[in-house]
C-alpha cells in the first residue's frame, strides 16, 4: 500500500526540476545553499541520515552530523562531492544537530555560518573558516556572541555582508524576544504579528554580529504586518536574500504549511511586502531553498523526498530554473504535493 502512495507522489513531481544526485545513490542532501565562487557553483547542504530518532515537531530526528560540499560547472552537467568539510566531532562548542548553513567569501577567505546545538541543547549560529571554497572548514572555539536559532543565510552588498536567520518549533525561534530569552517562549496568538526572522549586518571579520539582530518584518498588501494565524504567509524558517533589478527579495518556508514565498523590499533590512508564492509543497513537507544566478540565468534549489520514499528526513537536493516577469514578480513553481499553484 505503502509503495502505491509512492508511486502516485512521483507522478506529481514538477517535470522541469532535476535531482542533483542519483536518486538511488542512498545519499540524502537537504537545505542545499548554492553560491558561485570563481565562476563556479558550490553547494552546501545539510546531511540527512536515518538516526533511528521518532519523528516529532521538534526536529529530533534530523540528526545531521556533518556538512559536504558539491561543485558544478554547469547546471546540466556533473556534479562533484568534495567530501566532509565540517562534523560535530571536530566543532569545540557542539552538542548535536548540525542544521542548515551558508558560505560567503571576504578577501579569498570562505565563512561556513552553521545551524547547531550546544552542549545544553540550544541553538546558535557559528563559523568555520577556510581558504578553499571547497574547504576543509575549521570552526571556531565559541558561536557568535547573541547568536540564537537556525537557517543562517548570508548577502553580500556592496562592501556590507548581512546574515539573516531563524526558525519556529525546533529552530526555537519562539523562545526569544528582543534578542533575549524568555523562560516560556510560545508562538504568538493567531491575531498577533507573526514571529519574524532576524537580520544583522557582520563585523568587518565576519566572526560577530556588528549590531543587535532587527526583525525581518514582512507587510500584507495594506502595509500591515503579517499576523501570525496567517499560516500560508508568514515567516517560519528558512531564510533566503537575493538581490534582482536593485530590488531585495527575500524568501522563506512558511513551514507547517510549506509554501515557498518571497517579499520584497527597498533595502537589507526591509520592511518586505509580501508579494506571492515561489513554490508549492513538495513531498516531504519541509521546504528549504536557495535562489542564485549563474551564467546569465536564475535558479532555485530545494529538495523532495520522492527517492526515499516520502520521508521526511531523508531528503534529495533539486534544482530548476527560476522565471521572472517584466514586474520583477517570480512565476511560481509546482513543488510537487499536488499540481495547485495560486
Amino acid at each position: 500500500m505503502e509503495e502505491k502512495k509512492t508511486d502516485s507522489w512521483k507522478q506529481n513531481v514538477s517535470n522541469t526540476a532535476r535531482y542533483l544526485l542519483p536518486e538511488d545513490s542512498g545519499i540524502y542532501m537537504a537545505d542545499p545553499s548554492a553560491k558561485v565562487f570563481n565562476d563556479k557553483l558550490y553547494i552546501y547542504p545539510s546531511h540527512d541520515r536515518e538516526s533511528g530518532i521518532a519523528e516529532n515537531d521538534n526536529g529530533d530526528h534530523f540528526d545531521m552530523k556533518d556538512y559536504h560540499v558539491f561543485s558544478m560547472e554547469d547546471v546540466e552537467g556533473t556534479i562533484e562531492d568534495h567530501g566532509v568539510i565540517l562534523d560535530v566531532d571536530h566543532t569545540p562548542w557542539a552538542g548535536r544537530q548540525l542544521w542548515d548553513s551558508d558560505v560567503a567569501e571576504k578577501d579569498g577567505k570562505y565563512y561556513l555560518y552553521f545551524s547547531l546545538k550546544d552542549k545544553n541543547d540550544i541553538f546558535h549560529i557559528g563559523v568555520a573558516i577556510a581558504d578553499k571554497p571547497e574547504g576543509p572548514f575549521v570552526a571556531q572555539p565559541a558561536p557568535i556572541k547573541g547568536s540564537y536559532s537556525i537557517d543562517p543565510c548570508v548577502l553580500k552588498d556592496g562592501d556590507a555582508y548581512y546574515i539573516y536567520f531563524g526558525g519556529l518549533w525546533g529552530g526555537q525561534l519562539q523562545r526569544y524576544r528582543n534578542n533575549k530569552a524568555q523562560e516560556n517562549g510560545v508562538e504568538p496568538e493567531n491575531d498577533q504579528p507573526a514571529l519574524c526572522a532576524k537580520v544583522a549586518r557582520l563585523s568587518d571579520n565576519m566572526l560577530e554580529f556588528a549590531e543587535e539582530p532587527r526583525d525581518v518584518v514582512i507587510l500584507d498588501e495594506k502595509a500591515c504586518p503579517l499576523k501570525a494565524g496567517d499560516h500560508n504567509r508568514r515567516f517560519f524558517e528558512a531564510s533566503w536574500m537575493h538581490k534582482y533589478n536593485d530590488k531585495y527579495y527575500f524568501s522563506y518556508s512558511t513551514g507547517d504549511t510549506h509554501c515557498l514565498c518571497y517579499a520584497i523590499g527597498d533595502n537589507p533590512y526591509g520592511p518586505f511586502t509580501y508579494k506571492g508564492l515561489i513554490m508549492t509543497p513538495v513531498v516531504g513537507w519541509t521546504t528549504h531553498h536557495s535562489i542564485v544566478e549563474f551564467k546569465g540565468k536564475w535558479y532555485l534549489f530545494h529538495h523532495d523526498s520522492v527517492p526515499s520514499g516520502g520521508k521526511t528526513w531523508l531528503r534529495s537536493m533539486k534544482v530548476t530554473e527560476l522565471t521572472y516577469l517584466p514586474d520583477g514578480s517570480i512565476v511560481p513553481i509546482k513543488g510537487g504535493l499536488n499540481d495547485t499553484v495560486s
